[in-house]
């Protein structure tokens, strides 16, 4: 059976208008959904979950809801953020997840895109975070999502280099080889509703195509703008969380670049 992964973020009660944030409420019609598809003979399609960064919901919320459905994901940790940074998960969480039966992989450890480090850089990013994340959990660590789905073949010639045989993308396309060592995600938004998310897994549905279409034109708009550009304009239209009196260039600048995806 085919596989299509989706890549979450924060979940919050109540949701948020910034589209990395998806309500608890929505989340869990979600899962009722993976469930019943997981269940039906006749899928083709079968749902898989995963979040990046390591936010404090994902164990709070996700863990729970996600134990209530039968279901396990995929959690990628920004190791550097963990335990040092509010609102992100210790060691402790990290082991509980493990413990309850979830996989844990790593997102790097300053959370930078790899596109832009250099050699010392991405070990640090690649090697050193696979090898704390394996010394909290206890647990060989082999998988990885890149941060904003940003790689080229330097990056995934280091990524074999570390140690890990699967790296996750921000792609949106459907898994079409289960022992490729790059594997596809649809980043899940606050906004899509759950009609919507039900479509992508009718056998008729055109919706992936079209999704990975205009992936294809975003890539193309990232490489001509420039990450530093983009990451404005990204701020912009998925509405940015901000602190007070903070103007939408300023906290493109200081947000993390990889959530621009």
């Amino acid at each position: 059976m085919r596989r299509l992964h989706l890549l979450y973020h924060e979940l919050r009660p109540g949701g948020s208008n910034y589209s990395y944030v998806l309500s608890t409420e929505r989340f869990a019609k979600q899962l009722e959904l993976f469930a019943h598809l997981r269940s039906h003979p006749d899928n083709t399609l079968r749902p898989e979950l995963t979040f990046d960064d390591g936010h404090i919901s994902n164990f709070e919320h996700a863990l729970p809801a996600l134990q209530i459905h039968g279901l396990s994901a995929l959690f990628f940790i920004t190791v550097g953020w963990t335990g040092q940074r509010a609102g992100y998960m210790n060691a402790q969480h990290l082991r509980a997840l493990h413990q309850a039966g979830q996989s844990i992989g790593a997102h790097g450890w300053t959370h930078t895109l790899l596109t832009h480090c250099n050699d010392r850089e991405l070990k640090h990013e690649l090697l050193d975070a696979r090898v704390a994340l394996e010394d909290k959990l206890g647990a060989p660590v082999t998988i990885m999502s890149l941060p904003g789905g940003r790689y080229n073949s330097r990056v995934l010639s280091a990524c074999r280099d570390a140690g890990y045989t699967h790296i996750y993308t921000s792609a949106p396309r459907v898994e079409t080889n289960a022992s490729a060592f790059t594997q596809g995600r649809l980043n899940i938004r606050g906004d899509m509703t759950l009609p919507w998310i039900s479509d992508l897994f009718r056998p008729a549905s055109s919706t992936l195509s079209s999704l990975e279409r205009q992936y294809r034109i975003k890539a193309a708009v990232q490489s001509f703008l420039g990450d530093r550009l983009y990451e404005k304009l990204w701020a912009l239209l998925n509405r940015q969380e901000t602190e007070p009196d903070t103007d939408p260039e300023t906290a493109a600048a200081h947000e993390d670049p990889a959530h621009h995806q």
